[in-house]
């Protein structure tokens, strides 16, 4: 039994999710298919990033995942296959691995990429609009369905990566950056635990509005107080008790966040 998990930002209304998943089911109809996320924000080659690593190492090993989150589909850009430490990826090589890359590679994990070039690996008939069902779900199906990676194409050693913003270290605290805004209307940022600690006196500013103190649940503070406090994966995050920050604050990914210790 293979598993199999589908990434993408095309939401649900336009049948292009089943559509893969029908692609899959017809090389490989044992395999198991699971929704990450289909709201990534469109053309959001950076969200999709970060949502797949908080999201990634909660599956089995050997996990295969399909990520369609492609602003230059149908352009000179490759589709890719890639092993990173005990899981599989089909994804366009615009970066959208990047974070589990260096994840990877902190904990010396293997990384290997592979340029899907072999079309007998993809549809017969290829758009320029869909790659999802006609090059990323077929490779993808065919992995599920036995193929080695390495037989998908040829090996690269150039895949491209992003940019990711580090937070700062500064006399009085650190510098970070919003990087993240979730259903909820939670801001998330690049500080992590691992920079503050603890931190209960410490004061985060953001928007020019100052919090005093982190908590640590959103129960500890009354309705529509601001809080600060850490996510389930460690980043810093505001937020408004049973709303939205994002909304009361007008923040926007890229904003800079500062922590004073």
């Amino acid at each position: 039994m293979s598993f199999v998990t589908l990434t993408t930002d095309f939401g649900l209304k336009d049948g292009n999710v089943g559509v893969m998943k029908g692609v899959i089911w017809g090389i490989a109809p044992q395999a198991q298919i699971a929704d990450i996320s289909h709201n990534i924000s469109p053309q959001n080659v950076p969200e999709a990033a970060l949502i797949l690593l908080r999201s990634v190492p909660y599956f089995p090993p050997e996990t295969i995942h399909v990520i369609v989150v492609d602003p230059g589909v149908g352009t000179q850009r490759r589709p890719i296959a890639a092993r990173i430490g005990d899981q599989l990826f089909i994804a366009p090589d615009n970066g959208v691995l990047t974070r589990l890359v260096e994840r990877a590679e902190s904990q010396d994990q293997a990384v290997t990429f592979i340029h899907l070039d072999k079309r007998q690996y993809w549809l017969p008939n290829i758009s320029n609009v869909f790659h999802g069902r006609d090059i990323f779900a077929p490779a993808g199906g065919h992995l599920a369905a036995g193929v080695p990676l390495e037989e998908l194409g040829s090996r690269i050693e150039d895949s491209i990566r992003l940019s990711i913003p580090q937070p700062e270290r500064t006399q009085q605290g650190w510098l970070g950056q919003v990087i993240h805004i979730d259903h909820f209307g939670n801001i998330s940022t690049n500080i992590l635990y691992d920079h503050l600690g603890e931190a209960p006196d410490a004061e985060v500013q953001l928007r020019g509005t100052v919090i005093h103190g982190l908590v640590k649940t959103f129960g500890e503070r009354p309705e529509s107080d601001l809080i600060a406090l850490y996510g389930s994966s460690g980043n810093l995050i505001v937020s408004v008790v049973n709303g939205s920050a994002a909304g009361r604050l007008g923040a926007q990914v890229g904003d800079p966040v500062q922590v004073k210790l």
